[in-house]
């Protein structure tokens, strides 16, 4: 048994005051009030990141092994992420190969905080293609279908342009356990609709790389944001939507139905100013990220910064900035022991100051990162 005692805590739902919180074998057995010394802080549910391209100077495309999962997550852990899914940008089948073998092996061997696989591609848009190598963008073939179809790779989740992928197809994937993911596209409103009808649940991240809200053709956008059964991530850094945008979303979607996400690429946790990507290379200024064309390249979000940026730029509650980047993930991958503090949870648990600053965390109740 262990047991860690606490001045603040946030369950997912509500808040209470010097508690302790009672762990065996990485699962929560109650969370009962303190009697002895509590450690000041704010105790909430791990941080889930859908969509991690990267960090602590590694990118998983490049180089998709367990030293980068590794690394990525040690990176993230520091900023409260407790649960990822790597996340494979458009690239080559093999490639594709490599990283499922990889996540394959470590979910089998239960690598701390890796809980699947994200393919953020290959069947996009070419229009809405953003920094994805357009010589990599294809149709879904046997190949790719062979790699969504394995039973080892934890929690599958493929983005796809629904132009370029059949609603017969969304469901072939629906069957095969994959989570579908809209975005990277300029389909019409009515493609949309039919690949929400076919079985995809999310959107990944909104507004960007999709097709515009207008008042005669809503576009992806306007799909997105008028459908109340589905998920929404969110990158709030500030450059991926304005905060108005942002504010538009919060106040269409119900509550549960956006996420956070980092998008994060190679640099977070690093001073990096630049890092090769594909044929090109990327480059930071300041917290942006973009490519030789200007375009922006991903992000160096973390969840931390981007829960503070919620409640501070956004008028977001603090519960609910908590809930978007725990809670709502978890429900949207299906992951009934994640997101809460509560008897029969994992522990998944982050300690936060009063200015968002990540303390320590423990995934399975296991400590990742302690502040120094």
């Amino acid at each position: 048994m262990q047991q860690l005692s606490v001045s603040r805590l946030f369950d997912g739902e509500k808040w209470f005051d010097n508690v302790s919180v009672v762990i065996k074998d990485g699962i929560i057995q109650a969370v009962t009030p303190a009697t002895g010394a509590v450690q000041p802080g704010l105790l909430v549910p791990g941080f889930i990141d859908v969509q991690v391209n990267g960090g602590g100077g590694a990118l998983f495309n490049t180089a998709p092994s367990r030293q980068t999962l590794r690394t990525m997550l040690q990176a993230h852990a520091r900023f409260g992420t407790t649960a990822m899914l790597p996340t494979v940008i458009t690239d080559s089948v093999s490639v594709m190969q490599q990283a499922a073998d990889t996540i394959g092996g470590a979910i089998a061997d239960a690598e701390p905080g890796i809980i699947g696989v994200h393919f953020e591609g290959p069947h996009l848009s070419v229009p809405k293609k953003g920094v994805h190598p357009q010589q990599h963008i294809r149709q879904l073939s046997e190949a790719e279908l062979a790699i969504y179809g394995r039973t080892d790779l934890g929690i599958k989740l493929v983005t796809v342009a629904p132009e370029n992928i059949s609603p017969q197809q969304i469901q072939q994937l629906v069957a095969l356990n994959v989570i579908v993911c809209l975005g990277h596209s300029n389909a019409d409103a009515a493609t949309v609709q039919a690949a929400l009808a076919a079985g995809a649940t999310g959107f990944t991240h909104l507004y960007n790389a999709m097709s515009p809200l207008t008042s005669r053709e809503p576009g992806m956008v306007g799909v997105a944001l008028a459908d109340a059964n589905s998920w929404c991530g969110v990158i709030f850094d500030g450059y991926h939507m304005h905060p108005v945008a942002a504010k538009v979303a919060l106040a269409a979607k119900p509550k549960g139905k956006l996420m956070i996400v980092t998008d994060a690429m190679s640099p977070v946790g690093t001073s990096d100013s630049e890092f090769a990507f594909f044929d090109g290379k990327v480059i930071r200024d300041g917290n942006k990220l973009t490519n030789e064309a200007g375009a922006l390249a991903g992000s160096v979000l973390d969840m931390a910064a981007a829960v503070q940026y919620a409640v501070e730029q956004l008028d977001v509650s603090a519960a609910e900035a908590l809930r978007m980047a725990s809670l709502y993930p978890a429900q949207f991958l299906a992951q009934h022991n994640k997101g809460r503090i509560v008897a029969g949870a994992q522990a998944d648990l982050v300690l936060l100051n009063n200015n968002w600053q990540v303390q320590a965390n423990w995934i399975n109740g296991k400590p990742v990162f302690a502040a120094e």
